[in-house]
């Protein structure tokens, strides 16, 4: 009877032990401990610690709805479309303005659009063997959505928008202007695409367009982009579009 009560006593005893023990359902990394050795905590305590999983890691994007129903438009079909989001690659620019070294998978696109931000979220997951991207970093995730070989573009600030009419103005080998009618598509960062009304080499007047009038005669100098002009002594009123 002795040793049946001490076997009892003994299982009591690991269980009671095995309460002083969590282990996380999860691999990942632990936060920083609310509660320290030798505290008592009970149901009343709160949460003790969270635990995330880092690798991999997700990375939560937003597009606006201007965007992701033109991605719609070229991608009608839903299986095709899951297809093409799969084979993407994504790049993450982090907060120093590096690029982290693994590339992002598409993950998962929200439901519905927030009604508020007129946006749409996705997740995009990375590889993260050294567990060095942690949860609440900031960063830019890009990626190629789409290619064109021999697309014209033009700086945006080029072009005159006027009641959905688009105009540039060219500069002839004689310096003289010309205002051209021209078709325009999509934007890219600060660039526009034109599908109609220029050829490779012309050049289109950049700065100073309100002033350009047909027939007159310019100065021309060679434009240097926005990122270049820091170490540019002067800018240009005139680029040859690609």
């Amino acid at each position: 009877a002795n040793v049946e009560a001490d076997e009892a006593a003994m299982k009591q005893a690991e269980l009671n032990v095995g309460y002083t023990k969590i282990t996380s359902p999860i691999d990942g990394v632990a936060a920083i401990a609310n509660a320290q050795v030798g505290d008592l905590v009970g149901p009343s305590t709160g949460t003790l610690t969270t635990v995330s999983q880092l690798d991999p890691i997700k990375a939560v994007v937003t597009a606006g709805e201007g965007p992701f129903t033109d991605f719609i438009s070229r991608h009608p079909d839903a299986n095709e479309r899951q297809r093409y989001v799969n084979s993407l690659e994504f790049d993450l620019i982090l907060g120093n303005g590096n690029v982290y070294p693994q590339k992002g998978k598409f993950y998962a696109l929200d439901r519905n659009l927030d009604p508020k931000t007129g946006s749409i979220r996705y997740e995009v997951t990375f590889p993260n063997p050294g567990n060095n991207l942690r949860p609440g970093q900031f960063g830019k995730v890009r990626f190629v959505a789409d290619m064109k070989k021999g697309a014209m573009v033009v700086p945006q600030e080029a072009v005159n928008e006027l009641q959905g009419s688009f105009q540039v103005a060219v500069v002839g080998d004689d310096n003289k202007v010309s205002i051209r009618p021209v078709k325009m598509d999509e934007r890219i960062g600060a660039l526009w695409e034109v599908t109609d009304g220029l050829k490779p080499g012309d050049r289109v007047v950049v700065q100073g367009l309100q002033k350009a009038r047909e027939g007159s005669t310019v100065s021309v100098k060679e434009w240097t982009p926005p990122a270049q002009q820091q170490v540019a002594s002067d800018s240009s009123p005139a680029q040859k579009s690609p």
